[in-house]
């Protein structure tokens, strides 16, 4: 799928950007976006062309939660997600639910945060124990976007039998015993349907592992954590882009009439919109600089995706408040969409890993020290 960009921006103009407002003010899943990425090959982009997919990889996934976030925050988080699991599922999941990934009639997400544990996802408190010849699965789980919406979950767990700290799963979403505990109502991402999830008792046949028993944790930080990482810094660089332009357009149109002139001729106003500028470049090339780390296996690669979803997601918040401050009190009116990007913003610090968890990540790393 090489003409990807063409497509998804055409989702984007017809569906997406459309009813991105009704979307952060209902608080309402974008069902018809996602069903239009499905339908265009989005949502298969990167399963291997042998399941019927795109045969793409992370940096045009990353281009595609760019694009999307520029648009709308909740369907690119949705989408990021998605292509968070889908790279587990494509090293270790069943190939039916591959080709239905490929087809772009499955959506899929990552189920790993729980109450117990919050926001160290890599602590899960939810159990797997034996129950015949099958699996049973309990668990609290918090914080999982999509949930009810999506076909299924990468789900962790303690593991079953096995030394270590978790085993993954692939959880149908219409499991017995798997249920939506809980509604949305944040500040940010409104439409990302982000509720917690309550398995008791759900059963899952030993086939539903993805990859050996124990060794989740392994196959979550090399396989999974990669593109939330990088994808969570394009979404923030996607919608820095927005912001800025919308800041803009904003200044260059609105005139201080007693002056005769425009807000962007105000020294102070264009100096702040300068800065929006010149960090969302710097945000976009450290992006840039990560993705090529990884293509040629730079020994420097696992650092700079360690630092890039941190660095991306404070500059996003600074960017956010400076176009609170450029565009005044219009900025506070929901039609001029600024407001709705400084939320957005604000999802990143808090989302696992969080940024104090990668600050303390980058630091560990550059002192020799073992991340966990």
């Amino acid at each position: 799928m090489s003409d990807y960009a063409d497509t998804v921006q055409r989702v984007i103009d017809e569906i997406v950007a459309p009813d991105a407002v009704n979307v952060d003010r209902s608080g309402t899943f974008p069902k018809p976006a996602i069903t239009a990425l499905g339908k265009a090959g989005v949502l298969g982009l990167t399963v291997p062309e042998s399941a019927g997919g795109g045969g793409q990889g992370l940096a045009e996934a990353a281009d595609v939660v760019r694009r999307l976030s520029a648009a709308c925050g909740s369907t690119a988080m949705v989408v990021l997600m998605h292509y968070a699991a889908t790279a587990v599922i494509v090293n270790h999941g069943p190939e039916d639910v591959q080709k239905a990934i490929g087809a772009g009639e499955h959506l899929t997400t990552l189920a790993f945060s729980e109450v117990g544990s919050r926001s160290h996802f890599w602590a899960p408190q939810g159990s797997a124990t034996v129950s015949g010849d099958a699996v049973q699965l309990n668990a609290e789980k918090s914080w999982v976007t999509a949930a009810g919406e999506a076909d299924s979950y990468v789900w962790s767990s303690k593991p079953l039998e096995n030394g270590g700290p978790m085993t993954l799963w692939l959880v149908g979403s219409d499991a017995s015993g798997l249920t939506v505990a809980g509604d949305f109502d944040g500040l940010g991402l409104r439409g990302n349907a982000s509720k917690p999830i309550r398995a008791s008792g759900v059963s899952v046949p030993r086939a539903a592992m993805l990859g050996d028993d124990g060794a989740g944790l392994d196959i979550a930080l090399a396989e999974a954590l990669p593109w939330f990482l990088v994808m969570s810094a394009a979404f923030s660089i996607g919608l820095m882009e927005a912001v800025t332009d919308e800041a803009g357009a904003h200044i260059r149109g609105t005139t201080l009439e007693h002056l005769g002139q425009t807000l962007a001729e105000q020294p102070l106003v264009r100096t702040d919109h300068a800065r929006m500028r010149i960090t969302t470049d710097q945000a976009a090339a450290f992006l840039g600089d990560t993705l090529t780390a990884l293509g040629s296996e730079r020994e420097d690669a696992t650092l700079r995706v360690l630092e890039v979803k941190a660095a991306a997601g404070e500059a996003a918040i600074s960017v956010t408040d400076l176009a609170m401050k450029v565009c005044g009190g219009a900025a506070f009116r929901k039609e001029l969409g600024v407001e709705r990007r400084f939320r957005d913003a604000r999802a990143a610090r808090v989302m696992a890993p969080t940024t104090d968890a990668l600050f303390d990540f980058v630091g560990r790393a550059i002192n020799g020290l073992p991340l966990l």
